[in-house]
């Protein structure tokens, strides 16, 4: 890398390239001394790096934006081409509806004005642009307010910009940004609340109506900017380098920012609630998420040095961060510890960083990455970042039976993954309470849960190993994860005639028959003799102990004899039963059981149907509260279908450029045939229609091969798309399935409506009989020294805890969080079906608490339950 680019790239860093200093004032002084000597013959360079590091680095804007400044000071062209190439860059981003770039390419135009390379006017014009076309799309006679989401997103980017520039505008253009102002307080005013029902990480929050009555994050950033307006624009979070050059910029030529046009309006909506509505709001929220919902563990006491402002700024620059540097871990936490802010924020990074990883529907990156940063942070500050995430987790885990189900899946992985990377080290004995809890309770589900995936990382004796100051824990691991083959040659044991055939068949696979061989062999000599079930159970036990020892095992079998089992298992009710016996032979491994299931699945020898109806049979229902065996195959099973969607739309856009690519080859081959076939030549001094047949023959043959390539495409496009409409259908009638099942099995154990209409009320029903200890109440209060609440044990000894939710209404409220999970995760795959489901399903014979789980995952009003 070239000496100025390290110098663009690492300006405000503690690096080499700008020796010990850490002064801003004079790595701006030093890249910038570089740069002017490079502009003669590097200037385009320059620009581009400059604005991609500005875009990818976003927390160093306020130095790119001076040095942005010294440059236009230098030469006037350049300053000119920065601000055309961001006006380029600025409608790109709006027309293609990149809100990162949006919001981050305005936040570098307002530092640009601040080092007087814009002129404040433009960018008040920018903010008119964006203001008008919000307005105009929450007017409910004139726009669409189903994408309120685009507006709320347009004004939050313009009051964003306000920290790193609100004391120049209202220095300079006074009376135009107060007319901004005034046009947000007017928005504001005309907007719907924006409700995070459905998207809360506490069931108790959707149920008490916290997000109605709570400000919605566009109400309270408008609150932080009046705070820091009433200030006077004061505030230590934003970097303001400019000023040490206050007197040289202001000889600075300002450019005006070229005429931006905000997208079009989405096509006004005959009324404002149903279907069409819900379908509206859904794809633009999908298009202009909202990009954190605060996640409050600990205590306002942890962040007291902070103004209100400063919590944003400082969220603003961790999430940027993750964003940009995501394929960099060890740059990642680097820059996440070195955030040019002068006050403490551990607390603060750690709610930011689980904010993401228990964001609903689903977190920005998958969530391993959310462990890795936590466990190199965890390594950047090993005297303080440990214990705040130790206080952390026991905060969430004394909410854990409010926590959603979808976020409580993903800290149990997290969880299990982080302690794998730090020696499973914990202090269980904090927590060898659970053991006096009821198996339902989620406290302790958790435990369980969390020690069974950490065998899963890890092996049996390890992780027995880890507990041992809590010895009793023991009871909480699985069952050590050995087959349970039913045709074992253990001594002592019974031989039946199965065990023979069992052993007849695992001879055949060794000598290494061919799948027909055995299929011939089982309809001859086994089938009509043993009848089905044995058979089914014979050929299934003894084919997955063959596939046992290992996972490449396991997928060798399937390939290979998976049409033995397939011509056996040829229905649902057979898969059904196949299932059964893939579950009972690894009953002491869930994971080999989600494992087996799912390749099986792949190759397509059950059906994602059969999946579902085996997961709501009555073994595996009452587990719906203690265990996530059943819900992990049944997530795996939804998950797959999607995903076999997802790749077919892909295909099918690829083929599609294909088929347009195609169609212009042959065009061109045959219009160049064409001319030759038109052209005269002279041959033995005669005129001839056409070119030399020497040259006519390769023509030719272009032109036939393009048609063929071209039919070839169109033909491989049709098959995907019929493929597509297939899944598809298969998709719907999984939905179908899946909630009517849902249905069911709640409708049996809900109490009556008048006796829980709400969750709340579901929770209280048997409270009294449940009591265990209620002397003290918990809290998600962490002491300094050591993360740990205040009110839990560190010995081992009986804690104040208790679980007064009974067996069948922690049942209820399980089922209900998944039902939630469900809807939430694949509401793009549900909505196109809603109709139907609707019609079918979501009727006024099912229980209100089912239709207010399904709609609160669809974020669907929940009034229209009464209307459905």
């Amino acid at each position: 890398m070239s000496s100025w680019r390290s110098l663009i790239l690492r300006i405000g860093d503690k690096c080499p390239e700008y020796g010990s200093s850490s002064d801003f004032k004079e790595h701006i002084e030093t890249c910038f001394g570089v740069l002017r000597r490079e502009l003669e013959h590097s200037a385009n360079d320059i620009i581009d790096f400059l604005l991609q590091c500005a875009e990818q680095l976003p927390h160093k804007i306020p130095l790119y934006g001076t040095v942005v400044g010294l440059l236009n000071l230098e030469n006037e062209d350049v300053g000119r081409k920065i601000v055309e190439n961001i006006q380029i860059n600025f409608q790109n981003a709006l027309d293609s509806e990149s809100c990162d770039r949006i919001r981050i390419l305005m936040r570098l135009l307002t530092s640009m004005m601040c080092s007087k390379v814009l002129q404040p006017v433009s960018l008040v014009v920018v903010f008119e642009t964006l203001l008008s076309s919000a307005a105009t799309t929450v007017d409910e006679e004139k726009g669409n307010p189903s994408w309120q989401a685009r507006g709320d997103f347009y004004v939050a980017c313009i009051l964003s910009c306000l920290p790193w520039g609100g004391s120049e505008f209202f220095e300079q253009v006074p009376d135009e940004i107060e007319r901004v102002m005034v046009g947000i307080e007017a928005y504001l005013s005309i907007r719907r609340h924006n409700s995070d029902t459905g998207l809360s990480f506490f069931d108790d929050d959707d149920e008490s109506g916290k997000g109605s009555s709570e400000k919605d994050f566009l109400e309270d950033l408008w609150d932080r900017i009046q705070v820091l307006s009433s200030t006077g624009w004061k505030l230590d979070s934003v970097p303001r380098p400019h000023l040490s050059f206050e007197a040289q910029l202001v000889a600075g030529k300002s450019h005006e920012f070229g005429p931006i046009n905000a997208p079009d309006q989405p096509e006004p909506l005959s009324q404002l609630s149903g279907v069409p509505y819900g379908k509206q709001k859904h794809h633009a929220e999908l298009k202009y998420p909202q990009r954190i919902r605060r996640l409050n563990i600990f205590p306002a006491s942890k962040t007291e040095d902070m103004q209100p402002i400063d919590r944003f700024i400082v969220e603003e620059y961790l999430l940027d961060v993750l964003l940009f540097l995501n394929g960099c871990r060890k740059e990642c936490a680097s820059y996440m510890v070195g955030l040019p802010v002068p006050f403490r924020y551990e607390y603060l990074m750690a709610e930011t960083i689980f904010s993401q990883l228990l964001l609903l529907p689903q977190p920005p990156f998958k969530p391993i990455y959310y462990t890795l940063v936590i466990m190199d942070l965890c390594k950047a500050l090993p005297g303080a970042f440990p214990a705040v995430v130790a206080g952390a987790v026991r905060a969430l885990f004394e909410k854990i039976a409010d926590l959603d189900m979808e976020c409580r899946t993903r800290l149990i992985l997290w969880f299990s993954h982080h302690l794998s990377n730090f020696q499973f080290i914990w202090p269980w004995e904090e927590w060898a309470y659970v053991l006096d809890l009821p198996k339902w309770a989620p406290q302790r589900v958790f435990v369980q849960e969390v020690l069974e995936r950490e065998v899963r990382l890890s092996y049996w004796d390890k992780v027995k190993q880890s507990v041992e100051n809590a010895p009793a824990l023991e009871e909480l691991l699985p069952p050590k994860g050995s087959p349970n083959f039913n045709y074992s040659m253990e001594e002592g044991k019974e031989r039946t005639e199965q065990h023979a055939l069992s052993a007849e068949l695992s001879n055949k696979v060794k000598g290494r028959q061919t799948a027909r061989e055995i299929i011939s062999w089982v309809e001859e000599s086994v089938l009509p003799h043993h009848g089905l079930e044995v058979t089914l159970t014979m050929v299934v036990q003894t084919l997955l102990d063959i596939g046992s020892k290992s996972f490449t095992h396991l997928i060798t079998v399937l390939e290979r004899y998976g049409q033995v089992i397939a011509r056996i298992c040829h229905d649902q009710d057979k898969q059904i039963m196949l299932i059964a016996e893939v579950s009972s032979y690894w009953k002491n491994n869930a994971q080999m059981t989600a494992i087996t299931i799912d390749r099986m699945m792949g190759y397509r020898l059950i059906s994602n149907l059969a999946i579902v109806r085996w997961v709501f049979s009555s073994a595996n229902i009452e587990q719906f509260h203690t265990s996530d065996r059943p819900w992990e195959v049944l997530r795996n099973a939804v998950s797959k279908t999607y995903n076999r969607i997802s790749d077919l739309r892909k295909e099918i856009l690829s083929l599609q450029k294909n088929v347009l690519s195609a169609e212009e080859a042959a065009t061109k081959a045959k219009a160049e045939l064409d001319a030759a076939e038109s052209k005269l030549t002279l041959v033995d001094g005669e005129p001839v229609l056409g070119e030399n047949p020497a040259k006519m023959k390769p023509l030719k043959s272009n032109a036939e091969k393009t048609k063929e390539e071209e039919i070839s495409v169109r033909d491989s496009l049709e098959a995907k798309e019929a493929l597509l409409a297939r899944a598809l259908d298969e998709n719907e009638a999984l939905f179908l399935s899946l909630y009517q099942n849902f249905s069911n099995v709640l409708m049996e154990r809900l109490p009556e409506d008048s006796k829980a209409q709400t969750l709340r009320a579901l929770k209280s029903i048997q409270a009294d009989e449940m009591v265990v200890d209620l002397d003290e109440s918990s809290e998600m209060d962490v002491d300094n020294e050591n993360g740990r609440p205040k009110k839990s044990q560190s010995n081992g000894e009986k804690a104040s805890k208790v679980h007064n939710v009974g067996d069948k209404e922690q049942w209820c409220l399980s089922t209900l969080g998944y039902v939630k999970a469900f809807s939430r995760q694949y509401a793009s795959e549900i909505w196109p079906h809603i109709e139907k489901l609707d019609a079918e399903i979501f009727s006024e014979n099912v229980h209100p608490l089912f239709l207010k789980a399904v709609y609160s995952g669809l974020r669907r009003p929940v009034s229209e339950v009464s209307s459905s």
